[in-house]
């Protein structure tokens, strides 16, 4: 042995090689680089939710004054209490929605709309029902009513704070998270077969361990993340409209007019939901004593008026903790009867677990014990996207990956099997356009690898 060669290290072996099978090389390569590609928006995605998921009880800390109140006794009048709110905001703002106290020593919010606000935006006066104190005035986002720091971070968690632009890296993650999850499975599945019962070391054994622990919750987290992305998203709603698996929403047409009122997503989506120009504070203890009579028992409630002339009001019960309450009725003002209602045990299958779905990803439908799992898969998701790197950096820096891409191996499949895999890759190109958006970026990268190593120099050892 040389001197130059003395105390050189072995040089690691390629990820991928050309000896390996084309599916083999097919399913590293593209598990390869989901992870370079896509990994940093999955990184971010992971750690901005677990801050999200541990949240609520802090919130629950820094707006206390505003959420709870010492005050006992008999709660005074909704109209009471709407006419403090009404008279702090003045005439700049509509009356839009009004959450009653759910339970004794918590506070009534009463939401209005102005031109200043976003489409999912409310401003919130916070009243005691005993006192009719004003407790506070507060920015609340959605029909979850999410306070500000929880908007702050929903945002940031949704879109970088960049807006509609920044929604496609959220669902860029939610796209490739549950190919990558599946990818990583199929490539353990494949190598434990060829090991011939053989155990994987290291930063692998780590890697893939965790991603089997993980691998129910990153498919949750994809499928979850995907029902509410911009363009997945909507065409997930058009395949549950056409399979007769929408969610119900209670109609508000007093003439026949078969108008729906849009609920599931506006949290998400940033829908605008209509208000009526004036509403008549007595007017809701009225609906929300009909609505109470007429089934709707939920302690966290919100009310809203009609949103213009032959229009009915609607209660709804916006508790998504377990046992999930979310029935509606429509309430005529005219008569107090109830025109429409929906109701949660009638909902379709696929209704309801998207709404579970929905739920147990913000946190809200287990309470603490659906955080802490929350928090503890999301934590796990980042360390397993750092994993990733430090394997990529450890066994192939972008000079040394060698062997086949993606297009090679796709060639090196047999006709049938490429018929396949482009196929499916057509299919859900289609269905979830980002991904496929970005699976062709994947190809012009992988070309451009190719081209490279044919044409540049040669290999350059880490440690010459």
């Amino acid at each position: 042995m040389t001197s130059s060669t003395a105390g050189a290290r072995p040089e690691a072996p390629p990820l991928v090689s050309h000896t390996q099978h084309p599916l083999l090389a097919l399913l590293i390569r593209l598990h390869l680089y989901v992870g370079l590609l896509v990994g940093p928006f999955i990184f971010v995605a992971a750690l901005s939710g677990l801050v999200y998921a541990l949240t609520p009880q802090l919130e629950d800390r820094l707006y206390a004054e505003q959420l709870y109140t010492d005050s006992t006794g008999t709660p005074q009048p909704l109209a009471r209490q709407i006419e403090i709110a009404q008279a702090h905001v003045g005439e700049a703002a509509t009356l839009s929605a009004v959450r009653p106290a759910p339970e004794p020593g918590t506070t009534t919010r009463v939401m209005f709309k102005s031109s200043e606000l976003g489409e999912s935006e409310s401003r919130a006066v916070f009243i005691d029902p005993v006192t009719v104190e004003i407790r506070g005035d507060l920015l609340v986002y959605g029909t979850s009513g999410v306070l500000p720091l929880r908007t702050w971070l929903d945002q940031f968690h949704r879109s970088l704070l960049l807006g509609e632009p920044g929604r496609l890296y959220s669902e860029l993650a939610a796209s490739w998270l549950w190919v990558a999850a599946l990818g990583g499975f199929a490539l353990w599945i494949i190598r434990r077969r060829r090991a011939s019962g053989t155990r994987s070391k290291g930063l692998r054994h780590w890697h893939s361990t965790l991603g089997l622990c993980l691998l129910i919750g990153l498919l949750f987290f994809s499928a979850t993340g995907l029902t509410w992305s911009r363009w997945a998203g909507d065409n997930i709603g058009v395949a549950r409209a056409a399979l007769g698996m929408s969610t119900p929403s209670v109609s508000t047409a007093l003439d026949g007019e078969a108008v729906k009122a849009a609920g599931e997503h506006a949290h998400h989506t940033g829908m605008a939901m209509p208000v009526a120009r004036t509403a008549e504070p007595r007017m809701f203890d009225s609906v929300l004593r009909a609505a109470r009579e007429g089934g709707i028992d939920a302690g966290k409630v919100e009310i809203m008026p009609a949103a213009g002339p032959n229009r009915a009001w609607t209660v709804t019960e916006i508790d998504r903790s377990w046992p999930t309450q979310v029935d509606a009725v429509a309430v005529d003002p005219r008569t107090l009867q109830i025109t429409d209602r929906t109701d949660f045990a009638s909902f379709p299958v696929a209704a309801k677990l998207t709404r579970w779905g929905i739920d147990a990803h913000m946190g809200s439908l287990f309470g603490l014990a659906n955080q802490l799992l929350l928090a503890a898969t999301a934590l796990g998701l980042a360390v397993l996207v750092a994993f990733g790197y430090l394997m990529w950096w450890r066994r192939c820096m972008p000079r040394r990956v060698g062997g086949q891409g993606i297009v090679q191996a796709m060639h090196k499949l047999s006709p049938r099997a490429r018929w396949v895999a482009a196929t499916v890759a057509l299919l859900f190109g289609y269905c979830l356009p980002v991904l496929g958006g970005s699976l062709l970026l994947f190809l012009v990268v992988d070309l451009v690898a190719v081209v490279a190593r044919r044409t540049g120099p040669g290999v350059v050892r880490r440690d010459a």
